[in-house]
């Protein structure tokens, strides 16, 4: 690295192959893109999993059985033979100086070759004892090379490709000392770092890839986490306010006849949640900016009410309301709960009609709706005869023409992109956008809110409405637990109330998934419920199969309803008061939650029975948390602590570069003052021209396509 114009940015590092590294030839080039490494961008930010603390060891003559221990040696000796039924078994002793340990792998011949006398590594695993001496049995293995330094950085390494620790330290090693010469830029504002106590880029890089203590380790971390976060809150700030700038929205009459009227024929008052989402709708639906915002609420916390409260804000000022489901089934029960909060709902008669008031009307706009009726509904939305209709995303294509729609409630669909708003703005009154709330049912931990769906604002309904009554849950471990669920089962429907019995998908396959609900649903009809009338639903029946199953239940005229998943969103049958989930353990935290909501729906008490028996330890936890906890908020954090942030960040398809330090979980302020920084720096200054190498360096690490996806869906 040539001395250039300034300090080197992390566009220049992502310009320079890693070719260009000594010790870089073509067998190991072909290694590090096996990798993903390429550049020495993605050099730099391989970072270490974790270190070898050379000054806190512990030392083999040390060692505890039962513990366990990391354990950095020399290799005497590695050997391997067969053992008597064929196996392979290769024994390794290594010595640190003070003791000497065994290892010893099963069916991995290849480990002889990778660990000839002399080799230095770093091995972890529970200690032993056998026939005397210290011993561990197939431990996490990793090879370091001959590191002198107190703190040995050891990185992810792929033993196939033929990559080794020592080698990516050596190259991030050369990188740090070749760009010694220009520095490192560091585009975040000095008065940010000050702050928050943060070092610098150069210090942060220097620290995190060799260490001279652990506290400089540490300060390393927190410097490229914030960075990270940072990163990833600026473009969705960025890209917010930016579509804010560019979209003009509707201000609507938020206080009116319309709402008082809808308040005082309410049978119950609001609960405090609902009250606070309601005005922070309000509030977004006055300003002349279009609303973007999640609402998120547990399974019962009474979103249809507030979706309902948002679309008749619309109506109030002139404007109609769309409510969209991802499924026809959904738009249906929408339909249903919607125009029993509305029957016989007056409102004001803004056309050239004799009479100053009308009866609102809701339409259900899906495929089943025969076409002269379509065809009507479709000439009435374009009227503004309708004042909300219910369907499915078919209601923003574009066959469907409304007046002027004001307000979209959106039910789970995660993501609502500018695709979808651009389409949206082909329906309103003088082409302005109209506001979006997007609801789910699926708590999400604050932090990952923040980070999936930074582009939205979030409100959080996070009460139940009173008179719902707890589910109670309980876990069936032995069989004669299992023989207790059915008893429960029968006491249900003795009492005049129905049941779920739920069956797991198995690895996907629509064949087993079948033959496994329909062996269960046999099984139940011939033995543990015989006698009761039960029903069976899965996702290989034809739409109008599915149906008359589910009007049989939904009418009483079936006990016991034995089904797969599909019956997770979108099934509401009051009468329901028992579930039954069959190897719970195959579910995830969200799905079980989601599945539990489906009893508990009406003033019965209600219980939902986790039947499983030989569990792993991440699933004793998830069982474990369900029958502490029906807060869903509580359990989306379980699930973070056990899952991690994969599965919530897979939401938003991370790319490469996103997201390798920081931790949804470890790093939950951290997420919290990005945010609050991202904020600071896009006021007035949406597209950061005071900060361009900031902006750049986004540009860089997150790539386009990864910034368009942030707010895209």
């Amino acid at each position: 690295m040539a001395p250039g114009a300034g300090p080197l940015t992390l566009g220049d590092f992502a310009s320079m192959s890693v070719d260009s590294l000594l010790g870089v030839g073509p067998k190991k080039l072909e290694a590090l893109r096996a990798a993903e490494i390429e550049t020495l961008l993605d050099l730099l930010m391989h970072y270490p999993l974790r270190y070898i603390d050379r000054t806190r060891q512990a030392a083999i003559d040390e060692l505890v059985p039962g513990d366990e221990a990391m354990v950095l040696g020399e290799v005497l000796s590695s050997q391997a033979r067969r053992t008597r039924s064929g196996r392979t078994l290769v024994t390794v002793t290594i010595s640190d100086g003070s003791g000497r340990l065994s290892l010893t792998f099963f069916n991995q011949p290849w480990r002889a070759r990778q660990l000839p006398e002399g080799t230095q590594i770093v091995v972890f695993g529970k200690i032993d004892v056998y026939r005397g001496s210290r011993q561990m049995a197939n431990p996490v293995v990793d090879l370091v090379g001959d590191k002198t330094g107190r703190i040995v950085p050891v990185y992810p390494q792929s033993e196939k490709a033929g990559l080794h620790t020592w080698d990516l330290a050596d190259w991030v090693a050369q990188v740090l000392r070749r760009s010694a010469q220009r520095g490192i830029a560091d585009p975040v504002p000095a008065e940010v770092l000050t702050r928050w106590d943060l070092v610098s880029r150069q210090a942060a890089l220097h620290g995190i890839h060799g260490p001279e203590s652990m506290p400089e380790a540490s300060d390393a971390r927190r410097r490229l986490v914030f960075d990270e976060l940072l990163r990833v809150q600026l473009e969705l700030v960025r890209r917010k306010r930016m579509l804010e700038a560019m979209e003009s929205g509707i201000e609507h009459r938020v206080e009116g006849p319309t709402m008082s009227a809808f308040r005082a024929r309410l049978p119950f008052a609001l609960t405090s949640a609902q009250e606070r989402v309601i005005g922070e709708i309000a509030s977004d639906l006055a300003a002349p900016s279009p609303m973007h915002r999640l609402l998120q609420g547990d399974v019962g916390s009474g979103k249809t009410l507030v979706a309902v409260a948002s679309l008749l804000m619309a109506v109030q000022g002139g404007h109609q309301g769309a409510f969209m489901a991802p499924t026809e089934v959904l738009a249906e029960q929408h339909f249903a709960g919607v125009s029993e909060i509305l029957e016989g709902f007056v409102v004001e008669d803004r056309s050239d009609s004799l009479f100053p008031e009308r009866e609102l009307r809701v339409a259900l706009l899906s495929s089943r709706v025969g076409s002269a009726q379509r065809k009507r509904i479709l000439a009435e939305l374009a009227s503004g005869e309708i004042d909300i209709a219910v369907g499915t995303h078919a209601l923003i294509q574009e066959a469907v023409e409304f007046a002027s729609l004001g307000v979209v409630v959106v039910d789970e669909q995660h993501r609502f992109g500018v695709e979808q708003r651009a389409a949206l703005r082909t329906k309103s009154a003088r082409g302005a956008t109209p506001d979006v709330l997007v609801m789910t049912a699926t708590p999400i931990p604050r932090t990952a809110a923040m980070t999936v769906y930074g582009d939205l604002d979030v409100s959080v309904l996070d009460e139940l409405p009173p008179g719902r009554t707890p589910i109670a849950t309980y876990w069936a471990r032995t069989d004669l637990d299992e023989v207790g669920v059915w008893a429960s089962v029968r006491e249900a429907v003795a009492a005049g109330n129905q049941a779920y019995v739920v069956c797991p998908l198995i690895e996907e396959s629509s064949k087993l998934d079948v033959r496994s609900v329909e062996e269960t649903y046999e099984r139940l009809e011939a033995d543990e419920l015989a006698g009761l009338r039960l029903g069976l639903l899965h996702g290989r029946l034809s739409p109008a199969e599915k149906d008359q199953v589910m009007e049989l239940f939904r009418s009483g005229r079936l006990d016991v309803l034995v089904a797969t998943t599909v019956i997770e969103v979108g099934v509401d049958v009051p009468n329901a008061t028992v579930m039954a989930i069959v190897d719970a353990d195959r579910f995830g935290i969200a799905q079980l939650h989601q599945l539990r909501g489906r009893v508990g729906r009406g003033s019965a008490a209600s219980a939902c029975h986790l039947i499983a028996k030989a569990l792993t330890p991440d699933a004793e936890e998830r069982l474990a948390a369900l029958v502490r906890t029906t807060d869903g908020f509580e359990l989306a954090e379980v699930d973070l602590e056990l899952r991690g942030e994969g599965t919530i960040m897979g939401e938003r398809q991370k790319g490469r570069n996103d997201l390798r330090l920081a931790s949804l979980r470890r790093d939950r302020e951290w997420v919290e003052r990005a945010r609050e920084v991202a904020l600071d720096l896009t006021d007035g200054d949406p597209e950061l021209a005071k900060l361009p190498e900031l902006a750049a360096e986004i540009s860089v690490v997150l790539g386009e396509a990864e910034g368009e996806f942030l707010l895209k869906g």
